[in-house]
Order: structure tokens, then sequence, then C-alpha cells
């Protein structure tokens, strides 16, 4: 009899331990992913909207803050501390979605293909394209700030255009999606600098540039 009850407390315990992970398990909120990709309707007005010849394009990995180089949102909470959101997340490393979105919005705005993990036309010239995000910061119920410099160099002739931009976006609100929605704007703005000095180059017109 004794070690019957002992038995049941022993299995009672389990089950009540059982219970409270699940219960925490069921407590944790689901990771939520963002993108920095330009809406398809955007894309698509960019694209209809382009001018001059085909275009080859090469757009380099991007270089960022080291404290940015992870697939976590980071956000300002106050003047001195950093948030790294563990939930909310970007559907990539910030570095490869700041790449990536640069690439399809320069693309788009030209009408240009991205040979950077193909091969190009050996008759056609390309723009390589390397840019490097110097700081970010974004706070919600406040704004976000990018600074990007980079450097575009035309394949055939060396001519290059060295470049760069800061840009500052509201915050519209409180959520981690206003912050999202504000960085697209910002990385939005350098998509349409780089591709202005893409067709610069392209009318041979390149040089120094700073905004």
């Amino acid at each position: 009899m004794q070690a019957t009850k002992r038995f049941s407390l022993k299995t009672l315990g389990a089950v009540a331990l059982a219970a409270s992970l699940l219960a925490a398990c069921g407590s944790t909120p689901p990771t939520q992913f963002y993108t920095l990709a330009m809406p398809a309707e955007g894309a698509a007005s960019a694209r209809s909207a382009s001018q001059g010849p085909q275009a080859f394009i090469e757009v380099m990995p991007v270089a960022v803050p080291e404290r940015l180089a992870r697939p976590q949102l980071v956000v300002r909470s106050d003047a001195t501390r950093l948030d790294v959101l563990e939930q909310d997340r970007w559907s990539s490393p910030f570095n490869n979605e700041l790449r990536d979105a640069l690439s399809a919005g320069v693309a788009a705005r030209l009408g240009a293909i991205d040979v950077s993990r193909g091969a190009r036309p050996a008759d056609q010239p390309s723009y390589r394209i390397n840019v490097e995000l110097r700081d970010f910061d974004a706070a919600r119920n406040g704004r976000v700030q990018a600074s990007f410099g980079w450097t575009i160099t035309r394949s055939d002739d060396r001519s290059s255009a060295a470049c760069r931009l800061t840009v500052v976006e509201r915050v519209a609100g409180g959520s981690n999606a206003d912050v999202v929605a504000a960085t697209q704007r910002a990385v939005g703005q350098a998509v349409q600098a780089i591709a202005d000095n893409v067709r610069a180059l392209q009318a041979r017109q390149g040089g120094q540039c700073a905004s």
C-alpha cells in the first residue's frame, strides 16, 4: 500500500511538471517574420517607369554594423539600450535581407538583371555595386535613421561613382511592424539613389556624388 502511494505521488509530480512545461510553451508568442522586399505592386510600377537599354548589375554582399548582422530585429528602447527581439525576425539575417532588397529594387527601377550569382554577356557592361550600411538606428514611436555608402563601377571602362546617403523616416506607431515599414521606406530611398547613379554611368556621366 505504501509503495502504491509513493508511486502515485511520483506520477502526480510528473504530470504536474509536464503540465507546467506545456503551459509555458503555450504562453510563448509565435515568432513574427518580416521582409524588406518591395511590395509587388511597387516593383511593377517602378519597372514600368524604367528607361534606357538593358542593364546588368552585380550587387555584392552588404556590410552592416556587427550588432545588426543577425536575423532578430534590433530596436532602441532608450538613450543607452538596444533590444534584440527574439520573437520578431527578418526572414534572413539583416545583411542578407538588405542585399536582396537593394538588388531587387535597383533591378526593378532599371529593368536590369542581377548577375551577381551568374554570368553576364561578354559584350555587355555590368555595374558592380558595393554597399555599406554605416549606421542604423530604429525606435518605436520614433524614427529610423540609416546612413548608406556605396561605390558603383562600370566593367568596360572602369568609370565609377562613390556616394553616400543619410535618410530619416518617421515610425508611425509603437509596433515592430511600424519599424519595419519605416525601414522599408529608408531602403527605398537608397534604392532610388543607387539606380540614379547607375543611369548616370550608363550615360557616361560618372564621378563622385554625395547626399
